[in-house]
Order: C-alpha cells, then structure tokens, then sequence
C-alpha cells in the first residue's frame, strides 16, 4: 500500500511518577520513571518515492536484518538555489536518481534527501517504510565500506564555503534525531562522508556544523552527545604504518601476509576474504566496519601478532618497544604513556579506543 507524504503520527510515553531514578525491565525494555510527561521525538514529514515521482528501481532492493549503526552526512555539491519550494525539492530528488542511475546503480545512493526549502524526502526504495520498523537497514550505495552499516542523508547544495539554510539544517536535526531514537544510534554516531572517503563532502562548512548536530540531536534524544570515534580509510595502493598495523592483524586472525607496510593484491584479497567471513561489505577497503570487527584486544600476557601491530606503531611513535609480539612490562609501561598522552583510560589495555589512537 503506498505511503502518503505525511509524517509518523506522534508517539506519546507517559512516564508516572513514581520518584525519580526508578526503572523497570519490561518485554526487555528498561522504563525509567520520573514526574514529567515526555514525547518520543516525532518523524518529520517526509515525502516517501511515490509522492516525489521516483522512477521504480532497476533491480529489487536489498533490506539486511540488521540496523544501521551511524548516519553519514553527505552534501550533493550541485546549485545553492535560491528556489525553495515543493515543487523545485521533488524535480531535484528526480534528477538525483537519474545521475545515480547513469553511475549504474540501481536507485538513488542514499536514503534520504533533504532540500534547501527543508523538504525531507525518502531517496532509496523502502528507506522510510524500513525505517519506521526499526529493526532492519535498507542497504544504499553513498559511502564505500559503509552502505551495509550507515544511512546517507544527502543535502541539496555545495557547502565549501556556505553554510547551508535555517530551513535545512533544522530538518537535518529533526532527521537525524527519529533516526536515532528509531536505531538506537547515540547522536556521536553522525559523521560526515569525508570521514571514510577521501572526498571534500559534505564541505567544509557542513563539516564545521557536525559539532553543533551532534549536540542538537543529543538534546532532543537526550543520550548526553560525546564525540565520535572515527577511523582512517586503508586501501589498495597506500603504504606505511597503518597499512602494516592492517597486515599483523590479518596474521592474528590466520592470514600468512608479509607485514611490509604495502597494500597490494595479496593484502586486498585477504582483507576481501576477512570481510566475507564477517559477513560486510567484501569491497577490499578497510574502514570503520572493518576495523571494528578486525581489532582484537590485547593486555599483559598476550602473545601474538595483534601485539606486534601494537609494538610497531608504539616504534613509529618514538617508543623504545621490540616488535616480538609478547606483550610484556615493557609494552604494557609505553601504551599506558601513550594512553596518557592521548587522554585515554590509562589502563594499559589496548582496546577500541587506544586502536583507534594509535592508527589515527
């Protein structure tokens, strides 16, 4: 049945008072309890692909059974057009998919679109009605390494060096907000494309404006905000630490790759292969899905080749460690320094976060 453009009716929870601080676990859902009245945050309108004439996709849509984990804020660097009505917003969301479909893709890459009049509309087929379930991700084509794990939000305009409208921004806030109440995201997981392609997207100015989103999202979901943990992107024809850092972790995971430092084929057909047996993206290219399930976790006592990926950015970061894979006394004193010089958790432990440090 189709969808009209009118936004999700508001959902109200009504939190009794019964003293603050106090929850219960119902149907696994904990429900805090305090004496206020409080409303989930509402969808904004968005116009779903019937209603802004999308032509139908060229191949069925791929809905995977698990959520997204981050947004990815994209600009779509076309005209900043002093044209804000409906009409205008619904002819661009056309002329988007058209492009995409002469990329050779199967509909539009993202999504969701927002105009610079602030029309929200639905982009790839089976984005909003996915949505508004909550429990499974449409898979788009807006980011490589991330179109299993993200949901892309393009936005009308070319923000290098505009800020984009009023009218713009507070839907992108209203947006991101449903997404994240709707997946459970924590507000720091909104990102801007440039942080996992090399690419100057959404632009400097939007970029500079994620800071201010972040916070803004977290205010209406009241998740508390904190910053995001980004990782580098490392592909075929980079060299140096990171791509060695990539290397002794394959190793650790059963890989017989030389840790050269140089990603070549044999490099992006292991990376391939450790991907299809997690069951991501198998594109070859290692960015925050990969790192995510790639990183072990490693302390005192451990003796592997996950440490000698340790040891050897400790080495290249002006530590005195020998890369012999035995995490002894040694390594253990230089990642507590180097967790202290970060303003890390000084705890020794080389875990998501202190990855994360060492390969930024």
């Amino acid at each position: 049945m189709s969808e009209s453009q009118d936004a999700v009716p508001r959902r109200t929870f009504l939190k009794a008072a019964f003293g603050i601080g106090t929850s219960i676990l119902v149907g696994g859902l904990e429900l805090r309890f305090a004496p206020v009245i409080e409303a989930a945050v509402a969808s904004p309108t968005i116009a779903n692909c019937d209603t802004w004439g999308a032509a139908p996709s060229t191949e069925p849509i791929t809905v995977l059974s698990t959520k997204p984990n981050k947004i990815l804020v994209h600009h779509m660097a076309n005209a900043n057009t002093t044209d804000y009505s409906l009409t205008h917003a619904y002819q661009m969301a056309r002329n988007c998919q058209q492009s995409h479909f002469n990329r050779g893709w199967i509909d539009t890459g993202q999504q969701f679109t927002i105009s610079r009049g602030g029309y929200v509309m639905e982009g790839r087929h089976r984005s909003l009605e996915v949505l508004r379930g909550g429990t499974q991700h449409v898979r788009g084509a807006h980011c490589d390494g991330q179109n299993d794990v993200a949901i892309g939000i393009e936005n009308e305009g070319t923000y290098t060096s505009a800020q984009p409208p009023a009218a713009l921004y507070n839907q992108l806030v209203a947006l991101c907000a449903y997404i994240c109440q709707q997946y459970n995201i924590p507000s720091r997981e909104i990102y801007g494309h440039r942080d996992f392609n090399a690419t100057q997207c959404p632009g400097d100015q939007l970029y500079a404006l994620l800071p201010k989103l972040r916070s803004d999202v977290a205010a209406r979901i009241g998740d508390g905000g904190g910053n995001p943990i980004v990782w580098p992107i490392v592909q075929r024809g980079q060299s140096g630490e990171r791509v060695k850092t990539v290397q002794y972790l394959l190793r650790a995971r059963g890989n017989t790759l030389t840790p050269d430092g140089v990603f070549g084929t044999g490099t992006e057909t292991a990376v391939k292969s450790f991907q299809t047996s997690q069951s991501i993206t198998a594109d070859g290219v290692v960015g925050a899905a990969t790192w995510e399930v790639l990183i072990l976790t490693v302390r005192r006592g451990d003796i592997n080749e996950a440490v000698k990926a340790v040891q050897s950015q400790l080495v290249s970061k002006g530590y005195s460690v020998t890369v012999d894979g035995n995490f002894g006394a040694g390594t253990e004193t230089a990642v507590k320094s180097f967790q202290t010089s970060r303003g890390l958790t000084t705890d020794g432990v080389v875990g998501k976060n202190t990855w994360n440090a060492l390969v930024s």
